[in-house]
């Protein structure tokens, strides 16, 4: 078969430090995790029509048509996060650091992705702080404005193996700038719901 090309939104996202969570409590940490990806991550996903192209142990990648709803969906789970970590001891939070790129990308015959725009999305994840989400210009360029969180320019930056600077953003979330909350992800503010479904 054929290689189809497109242009799409990717979202590369990775738990902080899981190898040292993992070696002090296995069976707990996995535990967590799992009950993030079922109550939390995979409906959020879901819900903005996104598709979860891999998983590795301790991370996912995920195509959507549309940059303002993985933007959407990364601010919904880091923000659920947040409040999933409160009174948590720093030590034994789960952490994700998410990068997004709009990018032209290979899709092989059994759905996989491949190309720049994968690597580049993977490559932001990796520069982002914990519980941040990492943006490329070019899908900053599609949701600027859109979003009430704090953005910072973190301007043209080498990424391993991408030959090319590519300009980064990062969006801090869970401590909302001032004025009302973007209505978009006030259901994840209220205590208690942790931004998961029943």
């Amino acid at each position: 078969m054929a290689e189809t090309r497109k242009l799409v939104a990717i979202l590369a996202a990775d738990v902080v430090g899981l190898s040292r969570l993992a070696s002090e409590d296995e069976d707990r940490t996995l535990a967590r995790l799992r009950a993030l990806r079922s109550d939390l991550i995979d409906p959020t996903i879901a819900v903005h029509n996104g598709r979860v192209v891999k998983r590795t142990g301790d991370g996912l990648i995920v195509e959507f048509r549309s940059v303002v709803d993985a933007v959407r969906c990364a601010i919904e789970v880091q923000n659920a996060m947040v409040e999933r970590n409160a009174g948590v001891p720093p030590e034994r939070r789960i952490e994700f650091r998410v990068g997004i790129h709009l990018g032209d990308v290979v899709e092989e015959s059994d759905g996989d992705l491949m190309g720049d725009g994968v690597n580049i999305a993977a490559r932001l994840e990796g520069i982002a702080k914990p519980g941040m989400i990492c943006l490329s210009e070019d899908a900053y360029r599609q949701v600027k404005g859109r979003f009430e969180v704090a953005v910072t320019d973190l301007g043209p930056t080498q990424l391993k193996n991408i030959a090319d600077p590519v300009r980064a953003y990062s969006l801090q979330v869970g401590t909302p700038t001032a004025g009302k909350p973007a209505s978009h992800i006030e259901w994840a503010r209220p205590p208690g719901l942790g931004g998961g479904q029943e």
